[in-house]
């Protein structure tokens, strides 16, 4: 049977796979990924607590997190188009700065 633990371990691999994503990577692209994975690890917490514990705040919060995180998408992907167009890359060590 699957229990509490087992959605805990693997949100913490998530978690941690998402931190490493966030220091080791320099393309901006990467680096969104890894901030969903973050997310994504933190959903899984909510939600398997929230089953466990029997009510649904847990849930509900997660529902709100996925909204920001598809609002970070959106304001992620604008970014990559402009940078993409200013400076001709997606690296982040390119993009100290937005001005031509």
């Amino acid at each position: 049977m699957i229990g509490a633990m087992h959605y805990v371990i693997l949100s913490l691999i998530l978690f941690v796979l998402g931190v490493i994503g966030l220091m080791v990577r320099r393309n901006f692209i990467t680096v969104l990924m890894s901030l969903e994975l973050i997310f994504n690890a933190a959903n899984l917490n909510l939600i398997a607590f929230s089953d466990r514990l029997g009510n649904l705040s847990g849930q509900i919060m997660a529902i709100f997190i996925i909204t920001v995180a598809a609002a970070e998408a959106a304001i992620g992907l604008g970014l990559i188009i402009a940078l993409e167009r200013l400076k001709r890359t997606v690296n982040l060590d390119d993009a100290n700065e937005m001005r031509g």
